[in-house]
């Protein structure tokens, strides 16, 4: 059928936090490579194994409700970044020129993580968490908002994330096609322009919600940390606008990255992320806009989660940029991660691939530019597939899959939710260093002691407020 893309007026985008696509989605047709309809499906079958320290092979297994702790699965933050990439994928962290990965190293990568925490006296880890564990994958039945979307919409299961590499990195890729070098967290912001920027540019509008807080995707880039506040918002003005029909042509929704909130991080609370897939399909969903919107959730990275494919190393460099580690060329991809195509003009059941080339984050940039008739901004949003095809119904659908799905409670809490997460820590440090005059015309600001979420959120407000406005006195 005709690609329906022209119809659409209104592209969100929820973007998760560091799962693999086997752990949320690799059993969504319960062990069966293929759908009911017949359409390849590249899930578990229940045969993968990885080997732990000792050479035992360690089977892929389901998660179950009655698992103490089942929503913070895998019990503790996997090994993220090049280096612990690397280790999962070819079992060593400078795998040579043309390796072929493996990906037999998730095991023994988690057992090193593990036992990093212990040594250091974190207390993120769960009590009795084992190197097995990263083996353990969510069921539909764990997962019946996300699984229920998956099942009645679109589900893209060669879906890899831009970089095998950590968030920031593959975020920076999700805007702006690329992370210029970057294979870390550790950046205080790029310097190149994003799709917010190229929207501008066309006069196009677009918004950046965070969930409770200002937005940290707002500090990333120069066209987004100097655009006017009315493009940036929290959850509640996106779902204001939802239900008032005045989203624009881009949404880009952030999640709670506190380690109480609702991003999935591991080894944060799964059902709450279930909660805010929910929330932001309600909003949707319910609003007078729906039939000329396309929802896509993501997730940023895999976060080292088990994922049986191995990534494509086909990817189109995007810069002349090399990384900062290894000097790696950008052309080998991350791992899968899961990711939802959601529409009234997608068919129920849909496995969506791209008939050429791979789809990963620079996807969605590749759709908006061919939308919105908007410039590329780098040679591997060029060369990225577009999701337009996805689109096939020119009459939308009338149902609601959701009706009568209700979110998952965990009736448990992370054990150490009350310190800054990682993004909360870079997110106050990028705002101590914006160029903010004091009352007596200086620019020195050092950022002052935070030890909590609460207070490094409350710094992150003042902070923003106080940037809005300086910029409105610039601006006159």
């Amino acid at each position: 059928m005709a690609n329906q893309l022209g119809n659409i007026k209104h592209v969100v985008q929820l973007m998760l936090e560091n799962r693999s696509f086997d752990q949320m989605l690799g059993f969504l047709y319960d062990g069966k490579r293929a759908t009911p309809s017949g359409s390849p499906f590249d899930g578990l079958t229940g045969d993968e194994t990885n080997p732990d320290d000792s050479g035992r092979s360690i089977p892929v297994s389901k998660i179950t409700a009655d698992m103490p702790n089942a929503y913070f699965k895998p019990g503790a933050d996997p090994g993220e970044g090049f280096y612990n990439t690397n280790m999962q994928l070819f079992s060593t962290a400078h795998p040579a020129s043309g390796a072929e990965p493996s990906n037999r190293g998730f095991v023994v990568n988690f057992k090193s993580a593990i036992d990093y925490d212990l040594a250091h006296h974190y207390s993120d880890s769960l009590e009795g968490t084992q190197q097995a564990d990263i083996m353990l994958m969510y069921t539909p039945d764990m997962l019946p908002v996300m699984s229920t979307l998956a099942l009645n919409y679109a589900v893209c299961d060669r879906w890899f994330a831009s970089a095998p590499t950590q968030t920031v990195p593959n975020r920076a890729f999700a805007a702006a096609a690329t992370s210029q070098g970057r294979l870390d967290n550790h950046v205080k912001s790029f310097t190149c322009p994003s799709i917010f920027g190229r929207l501008s540019d066309q006069e196009i509008d677009w918004a950046i919600f965070g969930y409770n807080r200002p937005p940290l995707t707002r500090t990333d880039f120069p066209d987004t940390l100097n655009a006017d506040e009315s493009h940036f918002g929290q959850f509640d003005d996106f779902q204001r606008r939802a239900k008032a029909g005045t989203l624009p042509a881009y949404t880009f929704l952030e999640p709670d990255f506190s380690a109480s909130g609702n991003s999935q991080h591991p080894n944060y609370d799964v059902a709450k992320g279930e909660q805010l897939m929910l929330q932001v399909y309600r909003a949707l969903r319910d609003g007078p806009a729906w039939n000329d919107t396309l929802l896509i959730i993501t997730y940023d990275e895999h976060g080292g989660n088990f994922d049986h494919v191995m990534p494509p190393e086909t990817a189109a460099t995007p810069d002349d940029t090399i990384g900062e580690f290894d000097n790696f060329d950008f052309t080998r991809f991350g791992v899968r991660i899961p990711a939802l195509l959601i529409s009234p003009r997608i068919a129920a059941g849909t496995v969506y691939r791209a008939s050429e080339g791979t789809i990963d984050h620079t996807s969605v940039l590749k759709t908006i530019e061919e939308r919105w008739s908007v410039p590329t901004l780098t040679k591997r949003d060029a060369a990225a597939p577009s999701l337009g095809d996805v689109l096939t119904l020119s009459v939308p659908r009338t149902d609601d899959p959701l009706a009568n799905v209700l979110a998952p409670q965990s009736m448990a809490s992370q054990p150490n939710r009350a310190a800054p997460s990682t993004l909360e820590r870079l997110h106050a440090w990028r705002v101590s260093k914006l160029p903010i005059p004091d009352e007596n015309g200086r620019y020195d600001h050092t950022q002052p002691q935070l030890n909590s979420s609460a207070e490094i959120g409350e710094y992150i407000r003042d902070r923003t407020a106080a940037w809005d406005s300086h910029l409105r006195k610039r601006r006159g």
